[in-house]
């Protein structure tokens, strides 16, 4: 996924230039601190005292021109007109959150206004239309009928989630003024593996990302992906 993103921000922004980028949600910081460490100027925002404490942890180990490029704040990312201006981004990153609220669309409608004109929104979320497909494959039938007709989820840590579908989520952008411009499939062929499973060899490990980066570009596989990333763009 973050070639994927990395790709978007390259085909919207002139080479060498210094975006300022928010990301809810941010988790340990991992793509923040990815982000800053290529010269953005990054914001994360992470409820979770612990999850905060471990980026804060990271970024220490950093050197100073990355740290001085990273601001951590502990709050709720659907508090970002509490925080910041409308427009104060270039690029707004919420991977993973989804999932855990209940009603998105105000989420969506406040990190779309936090976006400068032409900015980018990059979302993960759980594909709604295909939640039959880890089941079905792992011979639970029953779970994998009652999925067909239901956003609803438990992910592998046990929590009840939502998903989201494809053609809302297009709805949902359009009318908050940042359309689709771009979308993936992200784990089309490895979301069966377990947790921690043990990584193949560098060479079957390449050819498999390639495959996997294949076919999140392409139909029908990208379809069925048990995650999308959709990216929207600011008009």
């Amino acid at each position: 996924m973050a070639r994927q993103l990395d790709e978007q921000i390259a085909g919207r922004f002139p080479v060498g230039q210094r975006l300022r980028v928010l990301d809810v949600g941010m988790g340990q910081g991992t793509q923040a601190l990815r982000l800053a460490r290529a010269g953005h100027k990054v914001t994360g925002i992470e409820r979770d005292a612990g999850m905060i404490a471990v980026a804060q942890r990271d970024l220490a180990a950093e050197p100073e021109g990355v740290r001085e490029r990273v601001r951590l704040i502990e709050g709720d990312g659907r508090d970002t007109g509490v925080h910041f201006l409308p427009g104060s981004f270039d690029v707004v990153l919420c991977h993973g959150v989804l999932m855990y609220v209940e009603e998105p669309d105000a989420l969506l409608a406040g990190l779309a206004r936090m976006l400068a004109p032409g900015g980018l929104l990059s979302l993960l979320v759980r594909n709604a239309d295909a939640l039959a497909m880890r089941p079905g494959l792992a011979g639970d039938w029953v779970a994998a009928l009652g999925a067909f007709d239901s956003t609803a989820y438990r992910n592998r840590l046990g929590l009840d989630v939502r998903a989201d579908r494809l053609a809302t989520l297009t709805d949902t952008l359009s009318g908050i003024g940042a359309p689709l411009h771009a979308w993936y499939g992200v784990r089309v062929f490895t979301d069966q593996a377990e947790d921690g499973a043990e990584l193949p060899e560098r060479g079957e490990l390449q050819t498999l990302l390639a495959a996997e980066e294949r076919a999140g570009r392409t139909d029908p596989y990208r379809r069925v992906a048990a995650l999308l990333h959709l990216c929207g763009v600011r008009g």
